[in-house]
C-alpha cells in the first residue's frame, strides 16, 4: 500500500470522512511518508495559477486533516493550517470536530501547545463583505481546541471577536442562541473591549432573523441568567473608552434593550463624555442624564457642566436639545447653566439663537456674574435688535467690533512624480510581480516602457530574467485554450496584456500560440469595447506583434514624461530620430501625437521637417499646424423610464461630441460617442482616458459624464480620472463642469473631494468655467440627480481653501435659478447655500444682484432661508 496516495486520492475525491478514518489508523512510517509529499504537491498545484488555486481552495478540508495528522511538530501543523489556500474549508464546524477527533492521540501538552499557537494567528476578517460574513479564519478548530484541553479562553481580541462572528452565523443558519454557549460566561465581560465586534454585531441586526444576539443577551439579563450589573458596566466601560460612531454604535442600541433604573445610570461618566462622544453616543448620554435629571440624581453642578459640554457641540440636534432641556429645567437650578447660553448666542441658526436670548432674558435674574458677562460678551456679536433685548435684562452692551474675514490662498493639489526608468530587469520582473487588480496607468506605462528598452537592449538579459517569472505563470498564461485577454471574462485590461508583453519576450513560441488561439475565439469582440480602451489595445498588441516577430525597438514614443501623460515634443522628436528610417508602431505613434502639449517650441518644426520616414513627416505636419481643431462638445438632459421596477421617469445625462471635419480615421472613432457605449463594465478604465488625452480635457469629461448616469452615489474611479483630467490641457467647458457638480454631490467623501481637486485645481489655474459650473449646479439639483446639502458642503470647502471668487461667480448663476417663485416653497437646504454664497462673497469683495434675492430678504420671518436670504443681499448691496 502506498500510503500517500491513498491519502491523496481520498483528498482529490472529496471524501472527507474516509480520509479522517484512514489517517486514524495510519502507521507512524506512513504517516511520516504522507507528511514527506504534502508540501512539495502542494506547491506543484499552486504552480497551476487561478484556475489550480481555486481547486485547492475546494480540497483544503482534505489537506488540513492530512497535515493536521502526519506532520510532527505543533509549529509546522500551525503553520499548515494556515497557509492562505487552506485557511478557509467549507464547514468550519465540521473541520474542526474532525481535526480535534484526530488529534486526540496527540499529549495533551502537544495540543495546548498547538491552540495557543493557532489563537496567536487569529485575524479579524477582513476585504469585501461577502468574506467577512464567513467568519473568521480558523476560529472554531483554535476555539475547539481551547475547549478541548481545557486551557482558560484567550483574552486576546482576535479570538472574542472569533467568537461574535460564530454567534452570528450559527444564528443565521440554524437558529442557535447564546444559551448553552460554554464560552459565553468567559468571554461576555470581554465583548465590551474587544476592538472589532461592532461589524458582526451590526450584521446580525441587519439580517433581522430574530432575536439578535445583544437582544438575546438583554432577555437573558431580565431573567436572571446573565448578571445585569456585568452588562450595564460594560457598555458604560465601552463608552468611556471611545472611539469611531460605528464602533460605539451596536451598544448605544444595546443600552436601550437594557432600559437601565434612572439609579443604574453612571452620570458622572456620562457627563464627562458629552464634549468628545461620537453624536449617536451623545445623544444617549443626554437622554439619559435627562432622565436621570427628571429622577433628581443630577446635582447643579453636574447639570451645569453637562449643559456647557453640549453647547459646544457642533451637531445643531444636540444644541437645540440642550436649550429645551435647559427651557424645561425651574430656577434657580437652570441660572447655574446660563454660561453654556453665551455659547449658543454665537450659533448660525437665527431661530435658535433667537430662543437663546428668550432663555437668557427670561434666566437674568438668577444668573451669577459670570453668567451675566458671559452673556454681555456673546451678545456684542448679536445684530443690534437681538443685543438690544439682551441689553435690557443684563445692562447696556457694546457692539463687539466684527472680524474681517481672512481669504486662504489658492494652492493647486500636486499630481505625483513619475518613477524613473527601471535601472535594470530584474527591478522590472519585480515590479511586474507586484502589479495588483486595480490598475495604475502610470505603473503600466512605465512597464511597458521597461520592456521594450530593456529587451532592446539586451534581449538575453531580459529574457534571463523573466524567465523564473515565466515558469511560475507557464500553466495559466502558456495554455492557448485560456483566454487571455477576453473581454467577456476574467482575464481582460492592460496588466494581462503587460503579462502577455514579457510572455513574448521570453517564450516567443507560446505566445504566438495564445495570440492565435485569442484571434479565432468567436468571443474576441471589439464593438462594445469603449474607444479609449481600443486604443490602449491595439498599442499593447502590437508591441506583443513585435516580440513574437523577434524584434525590438530603441523605445516607445508615447512613454509619458510627465504625471499629466504629456510626451514632451522635443523628447517625441529625439526619439523619432533614433528609429531613422524604420516607421514607428502606428498606434504608438498615433497616441504620442495625442499626448502632445499644446504649447510648442516654434524651432522643432525644423527638427521633425527632417525626419526621414512618413511618420516623420506627419509629425511635422502636425507641429506646423498646431495639432487638430476641438470638437464641439456639450451635454443635455433626457427624460427616461426609469425602470420596471419603479415604473416611473428620471433624468439622464446625455453628452454630444461633434468633431470636426478632416481628422484621421483613428482619431475620429476615438472622438465619437458610441451608442453603445452607456456602461462603463470596468470602472478603473477611466482612469486611463486623462493619460490617453491629456491635452483634450474636454473630450475626457464627455466620456466620463456618458457613463455618469449614476452621478452621486458609484464608488469607483472616475472622480479620480476627473482630478486628474484637471492638470490637463484644453478647453474646459460644459462637460468638464457637469462632471465637477455631480461629483461635488457625490454621496461617498472620497469621491467628494476628488471632484473639489479637480474645482479647485482650475481655479489654482485660473480655467475654472464658473457660468457653466453654475448652470449645472441648478440644474442637476432641480432635476433631483444631486442633493443640495452635498452641494453646499463641497462648495463651502472650496471656500475655506481660497477658491472664494470661484464659488461666487458658480453660485451667482444658480442662485436665480433655485430661488422660490412667489407662492413657492424654498427647497431643503437652500438657507445652508444662500449661506455658503454670502461667505464666499464677502471674501470675494463681491457686489451686484442676484434675481429674486431682494423679493426674498423683504419677507418677514425668522427661518435659516429669510436670514440667510437677508445677510447675502446686505452682502452684495452696493
Amino acid at each position: 500500500m502506498n500510503p500517500w496516495q491513498e491519502v491523496l486520492d481520498r483528498i482529490e475525491a472529496r471524501d472527507d470522512e474516509d480520509l479522517a478514518k484512514f489517517l486514524d489508523g495510519l502507521s507512524g512510517l506512513g504517516r511520516r511518508a504522507v507528511a514527506m509529499q504534502l508540501p512539495g504537491h502542494l506547491a506543484e498545484e499552486l504552480r497551476g495559477g487561478f484556475e489550480a488555486r481555486w481547486e485547492i481552495e475546494g480540497l483544503a478540508p482534505g489537506y488540513r486533516l492530512a497535515g493536521a495528522a502526519c506532520f510532527t511538530g505543533a509549529q509546522q501543523v500551525a503553520a499548515w493550517l494556515n497557509r492562505r489556500e487552506l485557511r478557509r474549508p467549507r464547514d468550519p464546524e465540521q473541520d474542526a470536530d474532525r481535526i480535534v477527533s484526530l488529534l486526540r492521540r496527540r499529549p495533551v501538552e502537544w495540543r495546548r501547545d498547538l491552540a495557543v499557537r493557532l489563537v496567536d494567528r487569529l485575524r479579524p476578517p477582513t476585504g469585501r463583505r461577502w468574506r467577512r460574513m464567513e467568519g473568521m479564519p480558523g476560529w472554531d478548530l483554535a476555539a475547539a481546541l481551547v475547549s478541548e484541553t481545557g486551557i482558560e479562553p484567550p483574552d486576546g481580541d482576535a479570538f472574542v471577536v472569533g467568537w461574535v462572528w460564530r454567534l452570528v452565523l450559527r444564528r443565521r443558519g440554524d437558529g442557535r442562541g447564546l444559551d448553552g454557549d460554554p464560552l459565553l460566561g468567559p468571554l461576555l465581560p470581554r465583548l465590551f473591549q474587544a476592538q472589532g465586534v461592532a461589524d458582526p454585531l451590526a450584521l446580525d441586526e441587519r439580517w433581522n432573523t430574530g432575536l439578535s444576539i445583544l437582544g438575546e443577551l438583554a432577555l437573558l439579563a431580565d431573567e436572571g441568567r446573565v448578571p445585569r450589573e456585568t452588562l450595564i458596566d460594560g457598555c458604560a466601560g465601552r463608552f468611556l473608552t471611545g472611539g469611531p460612531a460605528e464602533e460605539i454604535a451596536p451598544f448605544v442600541r444595546f443600552w436601550r434593550l437594557l432600559r437601565p433604573e434612572p439609579e443604574e445610570i453612571p452620570v458622572l461618566d456620562f457627563v464627562r463624555l458629552l464634549p468628545s462622544a461620537a453624536p449617536p453616543l451623545a445623544q444617549l448620554a443626554l437622554e439619559e442624564l435627562q432622565r436621570a435629571e427628571t429622577a433628581g440624581l443630577l446635582d447643579d453642578e453636574l447639570f451645569a457642566e453637562a449643559l456647557e459640554s453640549l453647547a459646544y457641540r457642533p451637531e445643531k440636534k444636540l444644541l437645540q436639545s440642550a436649550v429645551r432641556w435647559l427651557a424645561q429645567t425651574p430656577a434657580p437650578k437652570s441660572g447655574g447653566a446660563v454660561p453654556a447660553l453665551a455659547t449658543v448666542l454665537d450659533v448660525d441658526t437665527p431661530a435658535l439663537r433667537e430662543r437663546a436670548v428668550r432663555l437668557a432674558v427670561k434666566l437674568a435674574p438668577h444668573a451669577d456674574d459670570t453668567g451675566r458677562e458671559a452673556i454681555r460678551e456673546a451678545a456684542g456679536r448679536l445684530p443690534a435688535d437681538l443685543r438690544e433685548r439682551v441689553a435690557a435684562a443684563y445692562g447696556a452692551i457694546a457692539p463687539a467690533e466684527p472680524e474681517r474675514p481672512v481669504a486662504a490662498v489658492l494652492h493647486a493639489p500636486a499630481l505625483p512624480a513619475l518613477a524613473p526608468p527601471f535601472a535594470s530587469p530584474a527591478e522590472l520582473v519585480a515590479e511586474l510581480r507586484a502589479l495588483g487588480w486595480s490598475e495604475e496607468p502610470q505603473q503600466c506605462e512605465r512597464v511597458l516602457a521597461g520592456l521594450v528598452e530593456l529587451t532592446h537592449r539586451d534581449p538575453d538579459g531580459m529574457a534571463a530574467a523573466l524567465r523564473p517569472w515565466w515558469e511560475e505563470s507557464r500553466p495559466h498564461l502558456g495554455d492557448p485554450n485560456v483566454y487571455v485577454f477576453d473581454r467577456n471574462g476574467h482575464d481582460r485590461g492592460v496588466h494581462t496584456l503587460l503579462a502577455r508583453c514579457a510572455l513574448a519576450v521570453v517564450a516567443p513560441e507560446r505566445s504566438r500560440q495564445v495570440s492565435t488561439s485569442l484571434a479565432q475565439t468567436s468571443s474576441y469582440h471589439v464593438s462594445s469595447e469603449w474607444p479609449p480602451q481600443h486604443l490602449i489595445r491595439r498599442r499593447l498588441e502590437e508591441v506583443i506583434a513585435l516580440f513574437e516577430r523577434g524584434e525590438t525597438i530603441p523605445a516607445l514614443l508615447a512613454t509619458p514624461t510627465a504625471s499629466t501623460g504629456h510626451v514632451d515634443a522635443a523628447t517625441l522628436v529625439g526619439r523619432m530620430e533614433r528609429l531613422g528610417e524604420n516607421e514607428p508602431l502606428p498606434a504608438d505613434f498615433e497616441q504620442a501625437l495625442l499626448r502632445l502639449p499644446r504649447h510648442i517650441d516654434p524651432e522643432l518644426f525644423v527638427r521633425a521637417e527632417k525626419l526621414p520616414s512618413q511618420a516623420g513627416r506627419a509629425l511635422a505636419a502636425w507641429l506646423r499646424d498646431g495639432g487638430w481643431p476641438d470638437p464641439t462638445v456639450d451635454w443635455e438632459l433626457h427624460k427616461e423610464r426609469s425602470g420596471y421596477v419603479t415604473r416611473g421617469w428620471s433624468h439622464q445625462l446625455r453628452p454630444k461630441v461633434v468633431p470636426p471635419a478632416g481628422l484621421p480615421a483613428w482619431l475620429a472613432e476615438l472622438w465619437v460617442l458610441k451608442p453603445q457605449n452607456t456602461y462603463l463594465s470596468y470602472p478603473h478604465d477611466a482612469l486611463w482616458w486623462p493619460m490617453i488625452m491629456p491635452s483634450h480635457r474636454e473630450i475626457v469629461a464627455a466620456y466620463l459624464v456618458r457613463c455618469m448616469p449614476w452621478l452621486p452615489s458609484s464608488n469607483d474611479f472616475r472622480m479620480e480620472a476627473l482630478a486628474a483630467l484637471a492638470h490637463g490641457e484644453g478647453p474646459v467647458g460644459t462637460a468638464t463642469t457637469v462632471a465637477i457638480a455631480g461629483g461635488l454631490g457625490h454621496r461617498r467623501d472620497a469621491q467628494r473631494a476628488a471632484a473639489a481637486d479637480a474645482a479647485l485645481t482650475l481655479a489654482a489655474r485660473g480655467q475654472l468655467p464658473a457660468a457653466d459650473l453654475g448652470s449645472a449646479v441648478a440644474k442637476l439639483i432641480r432635476h433631483e440627480l444631486v442633493m443640495l446639502k452635498r452641494i453646499t458642503a463641497a462648495l463651502g470647502g472650496l471656500t475655506a481653501v481660497g477658491a472664494h471668487a470661484e464659488v461666487w461667480r458658480t453660485l451667482a448663476v444658480a442662485l436665480p435659478l433655485l430661488l422660490p417663485g412667489p407662492g413657492e416653497r424654498p427647497r431643503a437646504g437652500l438657507g445652508e447655500l444662500l449661506g455658503a454664497a454670502a461667505r464666499a462673497a464677502v471674501l470675494a469683495g463681491a457686489k451686484g444682484e442676484i434675481f429674486g434675492l431682494a423679493e426674498m430678504a423683504a419677507r418677514k420671518g425668522s427661518s435659516l432661508v429669510l436670514h440667510e436670504a437677508r445677510r447675502l443681499y446686505k452682502a452684495i448691496s452696493p
